[in-house]
């Protein structure tokens, strides 16, 4: 017992203890955490030929293996790793004409899609071969007619709005950069961007915000893109900045006209 008590107090139990404490805490975790939403299962045929595609069109920027790489001016990146980010920023990115960027930029605009749907797949396939990322949604993930636009409303108002409108006309941000315009945006691109975070947008996993609410925000913004403008020209729904500017151009061109229609009648 005394030699028993005396292992006991040894310096060395102490950090013993916490070692297996900490691989105890650490395998507990990896068995119960949350997993990304994987892709399923890409043939090895979409996989090499998505290689070759990004080796083509991305590795001048991303790195041969999408390792990421930087332009030697003051260590900024000119293209970041892509490794996590899944098939579904790649489907995002290359099917809303972003990427490949024509030019280096603050931002890369939305422009023409360059490839198509099976490309971009490949190349997505390629991506999500490299490590876990989000998948692309499925058809149901995003079908506005299973969400509710008054809750998605309520979403979107809340993590939303402060960048893109409260209607999701976009607006302006600090150093160049913008948030886009939701009009006309697919559902399943606005559910890819919630996923992945492109450019300075947050990245919403659906532990911040669940599949069905971004459903469900897909679904307020589908309502807004059809709903009927009750109160005439919405002027881009971009609140007092264009209607103050409607208000002095014509309202005062206006005036002025009159006063001096009014200056030569009376001459």
């Amino acid at each position: 017992m005394n030699a028993l008590a005396a292992r006991r107090r040894h310096p060395a139990a102490i950090a013993l203890l916490l070692m297996l404490g900490l691989l105890v805490t650490g395998f507990a975790y990896a068995a119960v955490a949350p997993q990304p939403a994987q892709a399923e299962a890409s043939s090895t045929e979409d996989v090499a030929a998505g290689k070759k595609l990004f080796v083509a069109n991305c590795a001048s920027c991303h790195g041969v293996n999408a390792e990421g790489r930087a332009t030697g001016v003051d260590d900024q990146i000119a293209g970041p790793p892509l490794a996590g980010v899944g098939a579904a920023a790649v489907d995002f990115q290359v099917g809303t004409g972003r990427m490949p960027m024509r030019q280096p930029a603050v931002q890369a605009p939305q422009g023409t899609v360059q490839f198509d749907q099976e490309q971009i797949d490949q190349m997505g396939a390629y991506i999500a071969s490299l490590a876990p990322g989000p998948a692309v949604p499925s058809e149901e993930d995003v079908d506005p007619a299973d969400g509710d636009p008054a809750k998605g409303g309520e979403i979107f108002r809340v993590n939303c709005a402060m960048c893109h409108n409260f209607a999701g006309s976009g607006g302006a941000l600090t150093r160049g950069k913008y948030a886009p315009s939701l009009d006309g945006v697919s559902p399943k691109h606005i559910y890819e961007a919630m996923q992945t975070g492109p450019q300075q947008m947050p990245v919403f996993n659906d532990a911040n915000i669940a599949p069905e609410e971004k459903r469900d925000i897909i679904a307020f913004l589908k309502v807004i893109d059809d709903a009927p403008q009750q109160g005439g020209h919405a002027l881009g729904s971009l609140g007092p900045v264009t209607e103050g500017w409607f208000a002095w151009f014509f309202g005062l061109g206006i005036l002025i006209a009159i006063s001096v229609w009014l200056g030569q009648k009376s001459a």
